[in-house]
């Protein structure tokens, strides 16, 4: 039997082939279909299963990992929202928190984006909770009804309810969805409490408006998807990828879409994890180095950093994800030189049309690959030889860099190199550095197609090591969404004081939120014993305006009391900010989180051979330019390179979905999975 994940791109979609006794990979890409990404997808099984001669049927489960959400909110293509909230608060998504980007020069231009919810379309509803949970006023049905039916009559195509303090109390809430799905079943509803049962209203309001937005595009595309499978008779089991990294099924997608917003980068963060737990290093900093973009993530002991807040576009979004940082860092990154003088790579970039100069696409603005070209560290034959780079367009666009600073091209080509090597550490120091890790005791792992290529140099600017590139850097994500477990988070707001605080009251609140992820977990028809529930205190300062989320063991909780969080958040703050405070702690939300393991064969192993790679040598006399001149930089086909290989740089390693530099000074040994793992020789 056989496992499929996908991973739909914008230019491409990444399809992996598992098989589940032998744990054996096959991979293969197909191009993307932007106006229904099921297309492609169906497309990538075939394709993949045609290539290695498997009967579809005998695909078990499908996993897939998509963009759908993201680019409805980006691109402004969602539903037409609905919205009611507790009269007096209709401009709750107006008064927002105030906030505008930084520096100066920013916030001064900084026009405010539209809200998802036009105000023409969000009405009150006459009720009050308050933040005890109280009734202060009751829902008065007869005015809720009319308001419903006047937004419907509107042309409304998704509803969204939330209110003011129903993360206490979500009555009136539930009330107002039974009275919409009585108006017009066909228009789904969307409320807080569903979403996100926690305080701040404004977070709470933005991330449940943002799920009723994409909601209907991505019930559409699901639908899709299910009649596309059933035309082909394919009984494959179809998961969703989260933000978080976990799995849910398609009713569960269907329902709450905001969790897929950053389901594609987190597919990459998994892998990550799951290789530097296989080859020892359970401390990685993982860098996805694309087209446009790069994005970097942290692993620490194992397991990926989760945030509670992200951001898609301008919008910031309180749904659980895995804490990637992206920059506008690519292949497609084109250097220019402004009036300052100062050579500058991007966030411009030059895509995938017309792409950098070397595609010979009609691009004649100097981009990365470009300058990898001129260097000599990107051959002019790419995946597998289905396409072909020209290095005189390259050259010609770099020499109008290297005109305007006064140099030669080469060293133009080398700057533009160095520059976005700096771009991409500075992304690897804000999820080190600046939350309390240090670089230099990380593994560095690269993927993406242009990640292998400045993964030797970004090691050396942070001092992790090894760096290690796996076997399919550049379906990577793909991989890791065979990696992942279903996943679903239960939380509420249990805002007190420690000293309101008793141990038996705190897991009596954590037991109960621990209910519901069992429950959940039987819905979505995970076997008991493979269930696993977590718990977590979110903790501050009293009063402080942020807290820290703290894992829990409720054994351990009974054995040590509350001082155990008092320990735990200590130590993290200090960790991350560089200093504690004696003073009282606040808890302000209790949360369960509900795993459901899933079987993964673990990446084969392969016998090996002697450390002698010059079988794999497929070009002894290519050359590539450092340190002002070019020397003798041989190629290597990496699929002819075995176990205990070792590659010493200067060297250029070729696959069909990637390209690995290794600088001079420093070797390549492949290990057992086939990785390459990259340390300086003096090692």
């Amino acid at each position: 039997m056989y496992r499929v994940a996908i991973d739909v791109g914008g230019t491409f979609t990444d399809v992996v082939l598992q098989d589940e006794e032998s744990g054996q990979i096959y991979a293969t890409k197909v191009p993307s279909t932007p106006s229904d990404q099921s297309i492609a997808l169906v497309q990538g099984i075939d394709k993949i299963c045609e290539e290695n001669q498997v009967d579809p049927h005998e695909v078990r489960s499908m996993i897939h990992g998509m963009t759908v959400a993201t680019n409805a909110v980006l691109e402004g293509k969602g539903a037409k929202v609905g919205l009611i909230t507790t009269e007096g608060f209709e401009q709750i998504l107006h008064v927002a928190r105030s906030w505008t980007p930084a520096p100066v020069t920013a916030w001064i231009a900084f026009q405010k984006p539209d809200p998802l919810a036009d105000l023409t379309y969000t009405r009150g509803a006459k009720e009050r909770m308050s933040a005890q949970g109280e009734v202060l006023q009751e829902l008065d049905g007869e005015h809720a009804r009319a308001v419903i039916e006047e937004l419907y009559a509107s042309g409304v195509e998704s509803l969204t309810i939330s209110l003011i303090n129903s993360f206490a109390n979500p009555d009136h809430e539930r009330q107002l969805r039974d009275i919409a799905m009585a108006v017009n079943p066909g228009v789904p509803v969307s409320i807080s409490h569903d979403i996100l049962p926690e305080f701040r209203e404004y977070e709470r309001t933005l991330t449940t408006v943002m799920n009723a937005y994409v909601r209907p595009k991505m019930q559409n595309y699901l639908r899709n998807i299910e009649d596309k499978m059933r035309a082909k008779n394919l009984k494959s089991r179809v998961s969703i990828v989260r933000s978080d990294g976990g799995l849910m099924s398609i009713p569960a997608a269907a329902a709450r879409p905001v969790h897929t917003m950053l389901s594609g980068p987190s597919g990459g963060v998994t892998a990550s994890a799951m290789i530097g737990r296989q080859t020892g290093y359970r401390n990685v900093i993982s860098f996805d180095m694309g087209g446009t973009s790069t994005d970097v993530a942290l692993t620490y002991n194992g397991e990926p950093r989760v945030s509670r807040e992200t951001k898609v576009g301008v919008f910031p979004v309180k749904a659980p994800s895995l804490e990637v940082v992206s920059i506008g860092a690519g292949g497609g990154s084109i250097a220019h030189v402004p009036l300052t003088g100062a050579l500058r790579v991007g966030p411009q970039s030059a895509g995938s049309e017309p792409g950098p100069a070397c595609y010979a696409r009609g691009g004649e603005e100097p981009a990365v690959t470009d300058a990898n070209v001129t260097l000599g560290y990107l051959p002019p034959s790419l995946v597998g030889g289905e396409m072909t780079l020209d290095p005189e367009l390259s050259i010609r666009a770099v020499a109008t860099i290297a005109e305007k600073l006064g140099t030669d091209v080469y060293r133009a080509a080398q700057g533009i190199y160095d520059i976005v090597n700096e771009n991409m550490y500075g992304a690897i120091r804000v999820v080190s550095v600046e939350k309390g890790y240090d670089p230099r005791e990380f593994a560095l792992l690269a993927l993406g197609g242009a990640g292998p290529l400045h993964a030797n140099a970004l090691g050396r600017l942070a001092g992790a090591f090894p760096v290690i590139i796996p076997p399919t850097p550049g379906v990577l994500s793909a991989l890791g969404f065979l990696e992942s477990d279903v996943r679903n988070e239960f939380s509420r707001t249990y805002i007190r004081t420690m000293g309101q605080l008793s141990t038996e009251s705190l897991a009596d609140e954590l037991v109960a939120l621990g209910d519901e992820a069992q429950a959940w977990l039987e819905d979505e028809s995970v076997a008991a014993a493979d269930r696993r529930v977590h718990y977590e205190v979110d903790v501050r300062y009293f009063r402080q305006g942020f807290e820290i989320p703290i894992q829990v063991d409720l054994a351990e909780l009974h054995a040590r009391g509350l001082a155990l969080l008092r320990e735990k958040f200590d130590q993290i703050h200090e960790q991350t900010y560089g200093f504690r405070m004696d003073i009282e702690l606040e808890i302000v939300n209790v949360r369960s989180v509900a795993v459901g393991k899933v079987k993964s064969p673990a990446l084969p192993e392969h016998p090996s051979g002697g450390e002698d790679a010059a079988h794999a040598i497929v070009d002894a006399q290519h050359t590539a330019y450092f340190d002002g001149e070019f020397v003798t930089t041989p190629l290597y086909d990496r699929s002819k390179l075995q176990p205990n290989n070792r590659v010493y740089g200067p060297a250029v390693v070729v696959q069909k979905d990637s390209t690995t530099l290794v600088l001079p000074g420093y070797v390549a040994l492949v290990d057992t999975f086939t990785n390459l793992i990259i340390n300086p020789v003096s090692e």
